[in-house]
């Protein structure tokens, strides 16, 4: 059982490296709005992680697998919501009246429970993770263990994995920051962070 932790240590250690929309959006929050706006987010995509496994312990996740439009439903969802967001930050850029060059962007911060509730929506939003957690979970189980405890306890493993994980992404974000707030770096990134998103999105929506 202790080989069967260590081996789902490592392997959702590598899982999490992968970069992909929770990446893009933590990153973008700890640069814009701070490290604790960054860690908000942090924990509502480990929310999102950790009911993707409780999901899968408990069986539901399985109906992605079971039901091709239960997949389709998440992943149109999903897909809305990253474009939504991509293309809100692109909107903002573009209102956005300029300032005098080399001075800090002047906007109003996301609040913490806002920060925490797009992280959520981000992980929660993405079917793979169901898929993922799914087909993955599973095969660390050791034959003749109790499932459901076992995989109540890599789903706890994996929600920390990953914040382990983007803690050090969320402090390099905020040591750089100061010099990320000026206001044609900023736009850049909201215009750079927006346009991935949205192709995040457009490409959710459009794979088989």
């Amino acid at each position: 059982m202790l080989t069967s932790f260590v081996a789902f240590f490592g392997a959702a250690f590598v899982i999490a490296m992968v970069p992909g929309p929770s990446t893009v959006v933590i990153v973008r929050r700890a640069v814009v709005d701070g490290r604790r706006t960054g860690m908000a987010t942090v924990l509502g995509n480990e929310c999102g992680v950790l009911l993707w496994g409780l999901a899968a312990a408990f069986g539901l996740s399985a109906l992605l697998l079971a039901s091709q439009i239960a997949y389709d439903v998440i992943r149109i969802t999903g897909a809305a919501v990253l474009v939504w967001m991509g293309a809100r930050a692109l909107w903002r850029v573009r209102r956005r009246a300029p300032e005098p060059v080399g001075e800090p962007a002047r906007t109003a911060p996301v609040s913490q429970r806002r920060a925490l509730w797009q992280g959520l929506v981000t992980n929660f939003a993405n079917p793979k993770a169901g898929l993922f957690a799914v087909s993955f979970l599973p095969q660390f189980v050791p034959e003749g263990a109790p499932v459901l405890p076992m995989l109540l306890a890599f789903s706890v493993i994996w929600a920390v994995v990953d914040l382990i994980w983007y803690l050090p992404l969320v402090w390099l974000a905020g040591r750089v920051s100061g010099v990320l707030r000026r206001q044609s770096v900023r736009r850049r990134m909201e215009q750079i962070s927006g346009t991935v998103l949205v192709g995040l999105g457009v490409r959710l929506a459009v794979e088989p």
